[in-house]
């Protein structure tokens, strides 16, 4: 806990002892877990941490990368050992087994703002698990000192640019973007069997005409580098600023493509203004409910694997178990993911497990 004692995890550097209560921009003292979680898709036990030292206007985990400012309560703070314990725990759990859960991952908020209370937990539970994985997502604001510990014991990172103009990205964020580029080229340089993907957020009418910036500074360092471009989803400052359709995400996906240099570019999802269509088909097959809206209430539930047909909690047979907890809701519109071009991926990460989009945020 030393390093809380005169601050300098990350790039402001504000030197405040943390351990007695003063805080600097992140605004939080000792490290607070806000929740953990079995994810399935990164096979991971997640540890979500509070606090941020960041303030961005369309962050859709405001509650917690602005905590405690926006009054809700969490876990809070939790012995090391004890975090270990609880980790090892679930991930030999009969969930975690289930879901193949091979590694802790950290995110926010920003993690990297507590990087020795995480180092900590996780060499605990190394002594007792040697090959788990590591993983990171982050805003890439910490200091070099903090990201050559992260690039020393992690297994992957993602790393999210969220503008490459100085005046955008501090107006996005309240923060410099130097240190973010200057991180990401040490990264690359230092780290790049370490890094799952570099992400960005597409947000129409400020950032949409940089994301093409963002690729060609990756690709002038490596093109081989993995870059997901993911659509921006309104929330907190920006709750009512558009969402980018999906003729503008094939757009920039495929200028990006095309011109950046980069060999390894993702794109997918867009804002969508009309029911999905897979919920609106499977709607017109359904009989029983009368009225179009429950329907159409009920195809969602079904093709999220609900198997009843009037939605009866308390007389089905698997309410112990629900089939229908869709943890990744974009995947329901399989038509849309399916569309032609809404992917390109060189032969060279054929084998890199595909991270999927989600609405506005993967931490960091």
């Amino acid at each position: 806990m030393e390093e809380f004692k005169n601050c300098k995890l990350c790039s402001w550097e504000c030197g405040v002892n943390r351990l007695e209560g003063e805080t600097g921009v992140c605004g939080v003292g000792v490290p607070e877990v806000a929740y953990c979680n079995l994810a399935q898709v990164l096979r991971s036990y997640s540890v979500t941490m509070l606090g941020c030292n960041f303030k961005c206007i369309y962050c859709n985990a405001y509650r917690i990368s602005q905590y405690p400012s926006t009054g809700w309560f969490y876990r809070g703070y939790v012995e090391a050992p004890a975090l270990a314990s609880e980790a090892i725990q679930r991930i030999k759990s009969k969930m975690g087994r289930e879901m193949g859960v091979n590694k802790l991952s950290f995110t926010g908020g920003e993690p990297t703002i507590h990087f020795p209370y995480i180092k900590k937990v996780v060499e605990l539970v190394r002594a007792e698990m040697p090959g788990i994985g590591v993983g990171f997502a982050t805003n890439g604001f910490m200091s070099v000192k903090t990201l050559q510990q992260v690039i020393e014991i992690c297994s992957y990172v993602t790393f999210e640019i969220k503008a490459f103009n100085d005046d955008t990205h501090r107006a996005v964020t309240g923060a410099p973007v130097e240190p973010v580029l200057r991180n990401a080229e040490y990264l690359i340089k230092n780290g790049r069997s370490k890094i799952r993907a570099f992400r960005t957020i597409v947000i129409p009418g400020i950032n949409d005409d940089e994301i093409e910036d963002i690729a060609e500074f990756i690709a002038s360092i490596d093109p081989t580098v993995p870059l997901r471009i993911i659509p921006f989803r309104p929330n907190y400052i920006l709750y009512y600023h558009p969402g980018p359709t999906r003729e503008r995400m094939e757009e920039i996906g495929r200028a990006v493509s095309a011109r950046s240099g980069l060999e390894n570019v993702w794109w997918g999802g867009y804002y969508p203004v009309e029911s999905a269509r897979r919920a609106v088909e499977t709607a017109q097959s359904l009989e029983g409910m009368q009225h179009r809206g429950a329907k159409l209430a009920l195809a969602y539930s079904r093709l999220a694997g609900c198997i009843s047909t009037t939605r009866n909690c308390g007389e089905c047979p698997l309410r112990a178990n629900c089939p229908a907890g869709l943890k990744e809701p974009w995947l329901l519109d399989l038509e849309a993911r399916a569309k032609p071009g809404a992917k390109l991926k060189s032969s060279k990460s054929e084998s890199e497990p595909e991270p999927k989009p989600r609405p506005g945020f993967e931490p960091g």
